[in-house]
C-alpha cells in the first residue's frame, strides 16, 4: 500500500521531532525546500537539521503529539501539541503547520505556534506556568 501525504505528515512529527531520526528529514524534505519557521526561513533540509538542533539544545526532551490532520491533495494540514521540559521547569505550546507535498516529498512549509508562550514559560520560576489544557498550574 502506499504511503498517503497525511501518512508521511504524521511520519514527519513522530520521526523527526519524538525519535530524532535526521534520516526522515532527508527522506521527507525536497533539496529545494522552503520553509517558512517561526523566526526563520529554511532552504535545505541542512538548514531545517540546523534550527532542529537549536531547538532540541534547549529542549532536549521535546515530544510532539499530533492532535488532528487534513488533508487535500498535495496539502496537508497538521494541528500538534508540544510539551518539554525548560530550565525553569515543563513547556507546553501548541502549533499548526501546513505542508505542500510533491512526489511524496515536503516542498513547501508553514509553521504557526505559540511562540510568545514558550519564552514567558521559559523566563518564569517553576510552579508559575499555567497549563493550557487544563485551568490549574503545573
Amino acid at each position: 500500500m502506499t504511503e498517503t501525504n497525511s501518512q508521511r505528515a504524521r511520519r514527519w512529527f513522530e520521526e523527526v521531532w519524538n525519535r530524532n531520526k535526521e534520516e526522515t528529514v532527508k527522506e521527507l524534505l525536497h533539496p529545494n525546500i522552503v520553509g517558512q519557521l517561526e523566526g526563520g526561513v529554511v532552504r535545505s533540509p541542512e538548514d531545517f537539521l540546523q534550527a532542529r538542533r537549536e531547538m532540541l539544545a534547549a529542549l532536549p526532551d521535546l515530544r510532539v503529539e499530533v492532535q488532528g490532520v487534513v488533508s487535500e491533495g498535495d496539502e496537508v494540514a497538521v494541528r500538534w501539541a508540544a510539551k518539554a521540559t525548560g530550565p525553569a521547569g515543563p513547556v507546553s505550546f501548541r502549533g499548526v503547520t501546513w505542508l505542500v507535498f510533491e512526489n511524496g516529498r515536503i516542498v513547501k512549509g508553514w509553521d504557526s505556534w505559540n511562540q510568545a508562550l514558550l519564552m514567558q514559560q521559559l523566563a518564569v520560576p517553576p510552579g508559575a506556568i499555567a497549563d493550557p489544557d487544563r485551568s490549574r498550574t503545573l
